[in-house]
């Protein structure tokens, strides 16, 4: 059984972000090789960014749970879903998707700054992701948010990892240079071990920089959660990533759909 501190949730509601020690440890093996299966059969929609001059790709695949048993297993089986619970502070938790992200050694293609939840098919603020490193990661490498930006009230364009937009003149402003000013924001980031995980809310702004080691990889499984008050956005027009082309759910429907299976409640 795993235990969330109080000091988690108080930092997951602040912060939009925390991190946590240790409760996946016995888990890394399951994800290791369904991620190594995932590479091996990609889905349809894989993003795959290739480093200058030919070096490690930065890859990117989801919405595989249905096909790779390991992460079936770690979906229905993990403590993932109670994890999620404890710091949405919710009765529900439904599996949105599940992320794939690898960069190879020398990947130099950096994880832009943005938010998720404008990618996404859904509105509500009881969201959580689960971003949980197979390989260790220094803190020069790891996942970085601005602390506090789930409170803005911002919804950012969102940009393929490759800075082209998703949606061409979507009416929302662009994310501001974080990079450009870091001593303006709460930035917050923390050197991970396999087993660890970083929480965040779908809405706080986070990205990384690109895998300059030569020697180390940087393998991640994401795994995004939603709460008692998420609802379907049906957004007409606009591209979401996930595309989730075969739901029909209205918009401002509960998500009950075999594609968002309920994991708790």
């Amino acid at each position: 059984m795993v235990k969330i501190a109080p000091e988690a949730v108080e930092s997951f509601c602040r912060d939009g972000a925390c991190v946590l020690r240790g409760p996946f440890t016995d888990w890394i093996e399951t994800l290791r090789a369904g991620v190594a299966r995932n590479m091996t059969e990609p889905s349809a929609d894989v993003k795959i960014y290739q480093g200058q001059n030919g070096q490690g790709r930065f890859f990117g695949d989801y919405c595989n749970w249905d096909r790779i048993a390991e992460y079936r297993d770690f979906i229905f089986n993990s403590p993932a879903a109670a994890v999620g619970r404890a710091l949405m502070g919710t009765k529900t938790v439904r599996l949105f998707h599940e992320h794939v992200l690898v960069k190879e050694p020398g990947a130099d293609v950096p994880t832009p700054w943005h938010q998720d939840q404008p990618y996404y098919c859904v509105d509500g603020g009881d969201t959580v992701s689960l971003w949980i490193p197979l390989d260790r990661v220094p803190r020069e490498r790891t996942l970085e948010f601005v602390g506090g930006s789930h409170k803005w009230g911002k919804y950012f364009r969102p940009e393929r990892f490759n800075k082209t937009a998703l949606n061409e003149n979507d009416g929302l402003e662009p994310v501001p240079d974080i990079n450009g000013h870091r001593d303006r924001y709460n930035i917050l980031g923390w050197a991970l071990e396999p087993g660890d995980a970083v929480a965040f809310n779908y809405l706080t702004l986070h990205g990384a920089p690109a895998n300059t080691s030569q020697s180390e990889q940087r393998r991640a499984f994401s795994f995004r959660l939603m709460g008692d008050d998420v609802r379907f956005a049906r957004r007409d027009g606009i591209n979401t990533s996930p595309p989730f082309r075969g739901v029909r759910l209205a918009h401002g429907a509960v998500m009950e759909a075999p594609e968002f299976p309920l994991l708790a409640g």
